[in-house]
C-alpha cells in the first residue's frame, strides 16, 4: 500500500467508530479524511476546534470559500444546519465535555495509552493546538496514524517523546489493524489481511494481546 492507499483505508475504518448523532472532533491530516467516508444515512456532527459544527466533505474545487477552512486550513464545507463560532465556545465545547469522539493523528502512542503528538525535540513543528484540550476532554479517542515512521516504531512499551496527554488513548486505527487500549496492554482486535500478526507484532515494540475474537 502507498501512502494514500494507507491514509484512505485508515479514515475509512474510523468511519465505522462512527455513530448516529455524535459530535466528532477530527484532528489535521489524516483525522479529516474521516469526514469523507461518513456511513450513508447517519448524521454526524462535525466540530473544528477554530469555530464551527457541521464539517462537511472535502469540497470540489469550484465549490470551495476560502473562508471556510479547518483548523489546519485546509478548505471544507459547512452543511445545513451547520453553525460557526468564536474559539472560546469551540474550546467550551471540547473543554466541557460535549466532544463523544476525537480522531487525532501521532508521533507515538504507548501500551498505556499515552500518546505524544505535536512536539519532536530540535525541530520546528506547529505546536500543540487543541490536542491536549481534546485528549482530556473528548468521552473517546482514537488515534488514526501509519503504523511505523520510515520503519521506525510509533506503538511502543513507552513514549520518549514529550506527552501531549497521558492515561488518554482508547484505540489505534492503522492500515495493519485496529489495537484496543486496555487495562491489561495492547489488544489486536482486527488485523489487515495484507498483513500477518506476526508482521504487525514486528512493526510494534509493545507486545501485543490477541483477542479472542481477532477479526
Amino acid at each position: 500500500m502507498d501512502k494514500h492507499e494507507k491514509q484512505a483505508f485508515i479514515a475509512q475504518r474510523v468511519a465505522q467508530e462512527l455513530t448516529e448523532g455524535s459530535v466528532v472532533n477530527l484532528g489535521i491530516g489524516l483525522p479529516t479524511k474521516v469526514a469523507n467516508y461518513v456511513p450513508e444515512n447517519m448524521t454526524v456532527h462535525f466540530q473544528s476546534e477554530n469555530g464551527f459544527v457541521g464539517l462537511g466533505p472535502a469540497p470540489a474545487e469550484a465549490d470551495i470559500d476560502p473562508n471556510i477552512v479547518n483548523a489546519g486550513g485546509q478548505p471544507v464545507s459547512i452543511v445545513p444546519g451547520g453553525a460557526f463560532f468564536d474559539s472560546s465556545m469551540s474550546f467550551g465545547i471540547i473543554r466541557g465535555g460535549h466532544v463523544d469522539l476525537t480522531v487525532l493523528g501521532a508521533l507515538q502512542v504507548d501500551e498505556k495509552g499515552n500518546i505524544a503528538n505535536y512536539l519532536i525535540p530540535g525541530k520546528m513543528v506547529p505546536g500543540m493546538g487543541g490536542a491536549m484540550d481534546l485528549l482530556s476532554g473528548a468521552k473517546k479517542v482514537i488515534v488514526a496514524m501509519e503504523h511505523t515512521a520510515k520503519g521506525s516504531h510509533k506503538i511502543l512499551n513507552e513514549c520518549n517523546l514529550p506527552l501531549t496527554a497521558t492515561l488518554a488513548v482508547n484505540l489505534i486505527i492503522t492500515e495493519m489493524g485496529v489495537i484496543e487500549v486496555t487495562s491489561e496492554g495492547l489488544v489486536l482486535q482486527e488485523r489487515n489481511p495484507l498483513y500477518t500478526v506476526e508482521e504487525i507484532q514486528e512493526a510494534t515494540e509493545a507486545k501485543l494481546i490477541i483477542g479472542e475474537n481477532l477479526k
